[in-house]
């Protein structure tokens, strides 16, 4: 008998201990929940407060960004005054430095034919690249028939406000900002020998594209930035505005030893467009 009584209270333990369980995890899944819709809310209230790509707007507007008695980014923004007089802000959705990059250099495309056509050449000849880096053609024609139909839009000489408005059409913004993703992970599989010394965590450099290249939302950094600038040859300079020692802001160009044709401002997380 006192046998069956253990039995039994074994059981009602048991039942506990499971019934707590299953709380604790319906717990955490409404957790997670919530920690999902409040992010999705957070992305709509910045896509509704910010367009994709932004008017050219003064450099003073940083000033404005800032308290005024915050010493170490007012003394970096006048820094920047010595060089740059407008700046044209992007959507801090994770795909910054790729939009930037992107409405940057086709605006820059408006006024030099010559680099228009170079740079017609790289990118039709760029989906080739990536087929027999391994890329499935299928997948990736659609991304690379935009990222060619703007290049082919900018032949046309429209209006910098129509170059604006596709880089501020969700559908053909994202669809840019893919494929330069995808460019950016096939120069870094095809060099892999180089990049692998810079992947931190034992992954592979394939594994390091998948994770933190290729999805949409990721955030870059200088291997990005390195890898993008060389597979389609074009210099980008990126000031960096943070809060080291110093009233000045330092700079990188990228590849080292070119002459810059995009000026990008770095604020930690973030890409802007700077003009001089």
């Amino acid at each position: 008998m006192e046998h069956v009584k253990s039995l039994h209270a074994c059981r009602v333990n048991h039942q506990v201990s499971f019934k707590g369980q299953l709380l604790l995890g319906v717990n955490c899944l409404a957790y997670d929940e919530a920690i999902i819709a409040q992010q999705d809310r957070i992305q709509q209230e910045i896509a509704t407060s910010n367009p994709l790509v932004s008017d050219r707007q003064a450099l003073t507007v940083l000033q404005n960004e800032y308290a005024h008695d915050d010493s170490i980014y007012q003394l970096k923004i006048k820094d920047l005054h010595k060089k740059y007089s407008y700046i044209r802000k992007t959507r801090p959705d994770g795909n910054c430095f790729y939009r930037a990059f992107g409405f940057s250099h086709l605006e820059s495309l408006l006024e030099d034919s010559k680099e228009l056509q170079r740079f017609k050449a790289v990118a039709s000849k760029s989906k080739l690249d990536l087929v027999n880096e391994g890329f499935t053609e299928f997948t990736i024609e659609d991304f690379h028939n935009t990222f060619m139909d703007l290049i082919e839009l900018c032949e046309k000489q429209p209006g910098l406000k129509e170059l604006l408005g596709s880089f501020n059409d969700q559908n053909v913004s994202d669809y840019v900002v893919v494929y330069l993703r995808l460019l950016t992970s096939g120069y870094l599989q095809r060099e892999h020998g180089f990049f692998q010394h810079f992947i931190e965590g034992g992954r592979s450099v394939k594994e390091f594209c998948q994770q933190e290249v290729e999805p949409m939302s990721k955030e870059s950094d200088h291997i990005h930035i390195i890898a993008l600038a060389q597979a389609l040859d074009v210099s980008i300079l990126v000031e960096y505005m943070d809060r080291g020692e110093g009233g000045t802001v330092n700079h990188h160009v990228f590849p080292e030893g070119s002459i810059p044709r995009i000026f990008l401002l770095y604020r930690p997380g973030h890409y802007d467009i700077l003009y001089k």
